[in-house]
């Protein structure tokens, strides 16, 4: 890696963090709250919106069983891992509540929190982006085993901005940022979204972590640098 980068933008699962704390932690903890989540906070205006929307969606007219129904759809979008934006943001609310409660910290590799404040302390700027919500990705890090990341981050990007394997999605962050994309190091475990980020002119590393990944990708890398941690990236 030749050319010293002035933004890192990294992802968050298989990357920074293991696949399996969301998989194996927040799902099922949204999952098994959930139902007692709405029942104790349906009349709460955000959450009443994001019920009414849900109902809607599914054509849901009656009042008395709505909720139910409302509920039932966001247990089956989570059982698909469907990005839905109301799922998304109930489940955020969720998992604020479970991360005050301290029924569980975020999982970031010891690799992903040295190298983020080195490089942080070295003058890089630091962004994520990531299919969670910009609100989950803040408390994920806020929350982490590794103490509170946010300090170190000079902005975060969800979907909203376009998804994740579109080469327009980097040509906005790169815009929004207001660096040239050649001055962006986007680091990720999947080549598909590396692959749109390269189009749109960033530079890109392919984490291939053994915990996640136990089988080397090292012959399926489409020509990105291939790493399996942090400490070997030097930007």
């Amino acid at each position: 890696m030749n050319t010293t980068p002035t933004v890192i933008l990294t992802d968050i699962e298989g990357t920074t963090s293991s696949i399996a704390f969301v998989k194996d932690v927040l799902f099922p903890y949204a999952r098994a709250a959930l139902p007692g989540f709405v029942e104790a906070r349906r009349h709460e205006p955000e959450i009443r919106r994001w019920l009414d929307a849900v109902a809607l969606e599914i054509g849901h007219p009656h009042q008395d069983s709505r909720d139910e129904a409302a509920v039932q759809q966001l247990l089956a979008w989570i059982d698909e891992d469907r990005k839905h934006t109301a799922l998304k943001a109930i489940q955020g609310q969720l998992w604020a509540e479970g991360y005050a409660l301290g029924e569980y910290r975020a999982h970031v590799y010891a690799d992903a929190g040295d190298a983020l404040k080195r490089w942080k302390a070295a003058g890089h700027d630091l962004y994520v982006y990531s299919s969670g919500s910009v609100p989950a990705q803040k408390l994920f890090f806020g929350h982490s085993d590794v103490g509170d990341l946010t300090p170190l981050f000079s902005g975060y990007f969800d979907t909203e901005i376009g998804g994740k394997r579109e080469v327009g999605s980097y040509r906005h962050i790169a815009a929004d940022i207001g660096v040239a994309p050649s001055h962006i190091l986007f680091l990720s475990d999947i080549v598909e979204e590396l692959d749109a980020a390269r189009e749109a002119g960033l530079r890109t590393a392919l984490l291939d972590r053994r915990g996640d990944y136990p089988n080397s990708r090292e012959a399926a890398t489409n020509g990105h640098p291939r790493v399996e941690s942090f400490a070997e990236i030097t930007p």
